[in-house]
């Protein structure tokens, strides 16, 4: 079986920009994969080719083994989409749009079936336009589910969303994937590709300039989580410095620094509790992907 996608060092110029340059992806199937950068950074341009809607201008691009320009009418029954400026007709019913949509292609599942599917059942009689827009985020799910597609492309499908709604899509994308769909997600959240994804690109100035699993991109762009926590007695330095994981321990009179990777917590408390010391006021602050995309480009995702 083919990859999902595959971008062999495929490039987009436009006059005076360098859209895309030289980019190298690889995603399997049967996965969640991020794709984050700041606006601008060429993931739009990137999707779009993904699509068929534009072409390298140099180098090849290849989804589900299909050219997305050549055979453009053969992929479009085998990835569904929803973007950012997705609209439907407001004063249509829920059902209506669906089954208007499944015309569309030759062979399209039961809209019943696709409401089910991601929690809307009880909506099918009710106007788009009177959705909430966490309901209205899961009719463009279904959209792009109705026609039982195997790639699935969704562009900042939680944002500006309240909580719940967010919990609630997050479901459903976890459950696409439990049943072999793949999930391409562009996401301005680095909560959410944290917690939903299993491999992440970072893109920007139109190069991908890191790839890999959240914790591996944590563990080799970050010096590791940080733990602080204060003590009444002396605490003896050696026995911290020692281990597996720390990278750094900084004692100041009575309060105390540890950073490290990995899970060194528990490897701290047996040392002070073999010191007999008690900390107390302690907190952890892991490492995120925010740190990442902070350390890579020296700004936050959301400048």
């Amino acid at each position: 079986m083919p990859p999902a996608i595959q971008c062999l060092d495929s490039s987009r110029y436009f006059p005076k920009v360098k859209a895309n340059d030289h980019i190298n992806l690889t995603i399997e199937s049967h996965q969640i994969f991020g794709l984050l950068g700041p606006n601008g950074c060429g993931k739009t341009t990137l999707l779009h080719q993904l699509q068929g809607l534009d072409a390298p201008t140099s180098g090849t691009v290849k989804v589900l083994g299909l050219d997305p320009r050549r055979d453009r009418q053969e992929l479009m029954a085998r990835i569904g989409t929803q973007l950012q400026e997705a609209r439907v007709i407001p004063r249509l019913k829920v059902i209506e749009v669906l089954t208007t949509f499944g015309s569309f292609y030759p062979q399209s599942q039961d809209p019943m079936t696709v409401l089910e599917s991601v929690g809307l059942a009880a909506k099918a009689g009710a106007f788009v336009d009177k959705l909430s827009g966490g309901q209205r985020q899961r009719v463009f799910i279904a959209l792009a589910l109705i026609h039982n597609p195997e790639l699935l492309f969704f562009d900042e499908l939680t944002s500006a969303l309240d909580p719940q709604s967010r919990l609630k899509i997050w479901d459903i994308l976890r459950d696409l994937k439990a049943a072999g769909r793949t999930v391409i997600l562009t996401t301005h959240s680095m909560e959410e590709a944290q917690t939903l994804c299993d491999r992440i690109a970072i893109m920007d100035a139109g190069h991908i300039i890191a790839e890999g699993t959240p914790d591996e991109l944590i563990d080799e762009f970050t010096q590791g989580s940080t733990l602080k926590f204060s003590v009444s007695g002396t605490v003896q330095l050696a026995p911290l410095e020692k281990i597996s994981g720390v990278t750094s321990v900084d004692i100041q009179g009575q309060d105390v620094t540890i950073i490290g990777k990995g899970d060194f917590t528990p490897h701290v408390m047996q040392v002070l509790t073999d010191q007999h010391v008690s900390p107390a006021h302690m907190s952890l602050n892991p490492a995120t992907l925010e740190d990442v995309f902070l350390h890579l480009t020296g700004r936050s995702l959301q400048a």
